[in-house]
């Protein structure tokens, strides 16, 4: 089966570059974007060699994951584009609903079937990994900003020894193909871009995510840098910085950092 895709994406005007094998697929989005490409355009394939995630993590998909970058290129500032981010965990998180509605029936309402979002950039079904989203963006020579977000999917198989124990849809009984999910995907991504709007939206986004987020008014440790902030998870702001509400009362914006909760939270492990 071919990487296509959706039919809403196709009328939203996105194009596609599908695969069998690359490096990265944000890397090649970026490259393109140097010689000249302005998308909107996916970059997809099902074997990513040289993949990173945030901090530089390595983000490996082996043969039958789904590595995919949306590269569009838009005119508003990099903190603005930030909040992208939050709009494309939505999309997965609805692209992921949709491939697994037979599984989901099936599991009886288990809690390994409830997929939730993880601030600032994971999407975890039950209490593990599932994928996992990379912002990048560069200035391009005649104005505007090429923002490239990358998504990574365990399809059939998960990464071990991850700071966040990872899952992958088959080891969740959802036998479906890295094709089928991403264009689903497509069609949620430009659904929740329109909303998005290149920010303007980002409170119906915010709204929406949060209905979603996993650990919201549970206890919550950041470790960031060499300092680690702890306290409940109270939400975020209208930049997308986690709210920590302290002990004593202060609600301390938080802009990146490890997130750990429950237990994890409470013992300060990395």
């Amino acid at each position: 089966m071919a990487f296509t895709l959706g039919p809403r994406a196709v009328s939203a005007g996105y194009r596609l570059a599908a695969f069998d094998q690359i490096g990265s697929t944000n890397a090649e989005a970026m490259e393109r974007t140097r010689n000249g490409e302005r998308g909107p355009t996916w970059f997809v394939t099902s074997e990513q060699t040289a993949g990173r995630g945030r901090r530089h993590r390595p983000w490996i998909a082996q043969r039958g994951n789904l590595a995919s970058s949306i590269l569009e290129v838009i005119d508003v500032s990099p903190a603005v584009a930030a909040t992208l981010g939050f709009a494309a965990g939505l999309a997965l998180e609805a692209a992921l609903r949709r491939v697994s509605i037979e599984a989901s029936l099936r599991s009886a309402g288990s809690d390994d079937m409830k997929f939730s979002l993880k601030w600032p950039n994971d999407v975890l079904a039950g209490r593990q990994k599932l994928a996992g989203i990379l912002l990048e963006a560069e200035a391009v020579a005649n104005g505007g900003l090429a923002v490239v977000v990358g998504i990574g999917t365990n399809v059939v198989a998960a990464p071990e020894g991850t700071p966040t124990p990872a899952t992958s849809l088959k080891a969740l009984g959802i036998h479906i193909g890295a094709e089928e999910l991403f264009a689903e995907l497509s069609d949620a991504w430009a659904g929740f871009r329109g909303i998005w709007d290149n920010g303007r939206g980002f409170g119906e986004i915010r709204g929406l995510w949060l209905e979603r987020a996993a650990g919201l008014g549970q206890a919550v440790a950041i470790h960031t840098g060499g300092a680690t902030v702890e306290g409940t998870f109270d939400g975020i702001d209208e930049t997308g910085c986690m709210i920590v509400r302290t002990s004593g009362g202060k609600q301390v914006p938080i802009s990146a950092g490890d997130v750990y909760f429950g237990s994890a939270a409470s013992a300060g492990t990395a």
